[in-house]
């Protein structure tokens, strides 16, 4: 089957465009390549895609003229591209671009496909709020702009499909971390800057903010397993991420225990909109995708450790 995957440059969504290649579907990706974060990080993922056999063609969702390029022929699309997280150096205008506009462009482009099965919005727990502890039904307080304009594009989606349009989906992930995660995420800055010898800026207060944190592989699982359940799914928001909680410092004490070494930190002011708990309900997952994440935050977190090295430390 032939799939397109927007921000397939990106963290996760180049994670699930290689498992998708590797069930033996076509795969199309996209990605504006902003500066969010440093773009040679995912110039490095594109280029593992493409050595694959995979490209990654640079457009940006917000101009959908630029979407006028590519076939009407997909099967799936699965929508990742997006304004991440809480961050200072965003504006309100950058989360409601790349968040909302640019799905309101994939959705139009979407109608196109006559043959499409399935449209897949990746969402997040932010979409919650500062607590995220709650099964889909639950109404939703999001407290950043993230979360706010992540919760409209959502809506947007689940707007076609209840409409008839399409069938749809989103999954809402919870707390991800592995290869290739963000420079300024928790955990690769974190090894960073234990290698570097830099103190590790801690939100003061986030030590004690417990997290499902999921580790990549076990979302990427979440994700395709929608294939083929079509009617199962459309119309509905999936919770994905593991029911294990642990705290920021105790995942601070996991890297510390790999590398064998004690990390400096450095308390810093709080964030305004960070969740202080994210546990991932999952019964609807286990229900309708038989989802069930196994792997242990130590075992991810030695895999992170072990492509940190591999990719960003001279031999």
């Amino acid at each position: 089957m032939k799939m397109l995957i927007t921000g397939a440059a990106g963290y996760i969504g180049s994670h699930v465009a290689e498992r998708l290649q590797s069930l033996g579907n076509e795969i199309v990706g996209l990605d504006n390549f902003s500066n969010y974060y440093d773009v040679s990080l995912k110039e490095m993922n594109a280029s593992v895609l493409y050595l694959k056999g995979i490209k990654t063609e640079k457009l940006d969702l917000r101009f959908p003229e630029q979407l006028s390029i590519l076939p009407t022929d997909f099967d799936y699309i699965f929508h990742f591209a997006a304004q991440p997280g809480i961050s200072a150096s965003s504006s309100f205008e950058d989360y409601l671009g790349n968040n909302v506009i640019s799905t309101k462009n994939i959705l139009d482009f979407a109608l196109k496909n006559q043959n499409l099965k399935l449209f897949v919005n990746i969402a997040t727990s932010s979409i919650y709020g500062i607590h995220a502890t709650f099964d889909e039904s639950v109404a939703p307080t999001p407290a950043s702009f993230y979360g706010v304009t992540k919760l409209a594009a959502e809506q947007l989606v689940l707007a076609s499909s209840r409409a008839g349009k399409i069938k749809a989906c989103s999954l809402r992930l919870y707390s991800v971390y592995g290869p290739r995660e963000r420079p300024e995420k928790l955990y690769t800055k974190l090894i960073n800057n234990a290698f570097h010898d830099i103190p590790f800026p801690l939100f003061k207060g986030s030590e004690k903010h417990l997290r499902s944190f999921t580790y990549v592989q076990d979302i990427v699982d979440g994700v395709v397993s929608v294939i083929g359940k079509e009617d199962l799914v459309n119309n509905e928001i999936i919770n994905l991420g593991t029911e294990v909680e642990n705290t920021t410092q105790q995942g601070i004490e996991i890297v510390e225990q790999i590398l064998n070494e004690k990390i400096a930190i450095q308390v810093v002011d709080a964030r305004a909109g960070d969740q202080m708990r994210t546990n991932a309900v999952i019964d609807k997952a286990r229900k309708l995708l038989n989802y069930n994440p196994q792997t242990s935050l130590r075992e991810g977190l030695e895999e992170q450790v072990k492509w940190y090295q591999d990719n960003f430390l001279l031999v």
